[in-house]
């Protein structure tokens, strides 16, 4: 027989394919053995699947993230919350043509904002010195439920800063909020009317003197006297407190006084206070009396320190700007709840005595 022309083809052996595929020819081209190769093939599988679920989950956040809020400036309006109240915000701007009432021509004018509905909620602004125009930009929020706006009263009191008398008011203004569009932000000049008596001033005033010393660390504080309290309370006295971090630290009080709505103390505390700790303390002054139930309890409290606002955050400024010198200052007693609240204070769990 003669043999085919053409070039020479070996048989291909029984069960295997007459030309091999691309992968498995450059696999069997690699002088790996079979263990690497498939080591790397399995490293290269994680790795891609691990770059897809990151981007599926990237993917997925950015559909799920929400939009961010507006801010918005507002002067004097309202904002709807989510537990059916009213966010009113009040923004003071400046007084002009201020009448002093005491001796001399000008005066420490202040600003004390409240609500008619809301007798226990208060806001004073620092005190200007030296002016009868000042100016204020200060702002504070109250929250009125739906059904209490239209009966709701703004009030605002203009009142002249006294370290050694009793504030002098200066002038009071009055604006029903039902009256106004509360969806708008308003700017308005309003006339002040002459001043009156308010059941804000019926709570008290406490005086006392803050001394402190930087170098010793040492802050002390001088209960002198309180007047305006109430005639049905017996035997007042005054609790000094101090905390530190929000958690109650130290604490002292004076000796009671019977039978008088004004009572003389004249008795002084010293704390030793670091330097280091002096921003992070908070100075509460608390009147106490005996009520009609027979029972002790607050009348009102004072609290001073970074945290406050209005009088007593300007004379506890005043303490640090005049170190090693006393400065006494009268101070309008608020209700011992507000301060409280503001102080965010936890109430002391009381446990159960055995077998009750």
């Amino acid at each position: 027989m003669g043999r085919p022309t053409g070039p020479y083809r070996t048989p291909a052996p029984v069960g295997t394919t007459a030309e091999p595929g691309l992968i498995p020819d450059l696999i069997a081209r690699i002088p790996w053995p079979r263990w690497a190769l498939i080591t790397v093939a399995a490293a290269a599988g994680v790795l891609i699947v691990s770059c897809l679920l990151c981007v599926l989950c990237r993917c997925c956040h950015r559909h799920r993230r929400k939009k961010p809020r507006d801010k918005v400036a507002v002067g004097l309006g309202s904002a709807r919350s989510s537990i059916t109240t009213h966010l009113i915000k009040v923004g003071l701007k400046q007084a002009v043509d201020l009448r002093a009432r005491g001796p001399g021509d000008t005066a420490d004018p202040y600003a004390c904002v409240s609500l008619s509905t809301q007798p226990g909620h208060r806001y004073e602004t620092k005190a200007h010195r030296g002016t009868l125009n000042p100016v204020f930009h200060e702002t504070c929020c109250f929250r009125v439920p739906p059904a209490e706006l239209p009966q709701t009263t703004l009030q605002v009191r203009l009142l002249d800063s006294r370290c050694f008398s009793q504030h002098e008011p200066l002038g009071e203004l009055s604006l029903p909020l039902g009256a106004i569009d509360l969806r708008h932000v308003l700017e308005l000049w309003h006339q002040l009317g002459p001043p009156g008596t308010t059941k804000a001033e019926q709570t008290g005033e406490l005086c006392f003197s803050l001394q402190y010393v930087p170098g010793s660390g040492r802050l002390t504080v001088v209960v002198l006297e309180a007047r305006g309290l109430s005639p049905g309370l017996a035997e007042p006295y005054v609790k000094v407190q101090l905390m530190l971090n929000q958690r109650k630290w130290k604490r002292r009080k004076t000796s009671a006084r019977k039978s008088t709505t004004t009572p003389y103390f004249n008795e002084a505390f010293t704390f030793l206070v670091p330097f280091s700790q002096i921003q992070s303390v908070d100075l509460v002054l608390a009147v106490w009396a005996r009520g009609p139930r027979l029972r002790t309890e607050p009348v009102g409290k004072v609290v001073l320190g970074t945290r406050a606002s209005g009088q007593p955050l300007q004379h506890w400024a005043d303490m640090l700007a005049h170190a090693r010198r006393p400065v006494t200052q009268w101070h309008r007693l608020q209700p011992p709840r507000e301060v409280d609240q503001a102080l965010a204070l936890q109430p002391r769990l009381h446990l159960p005595l055995p077998g009750s």
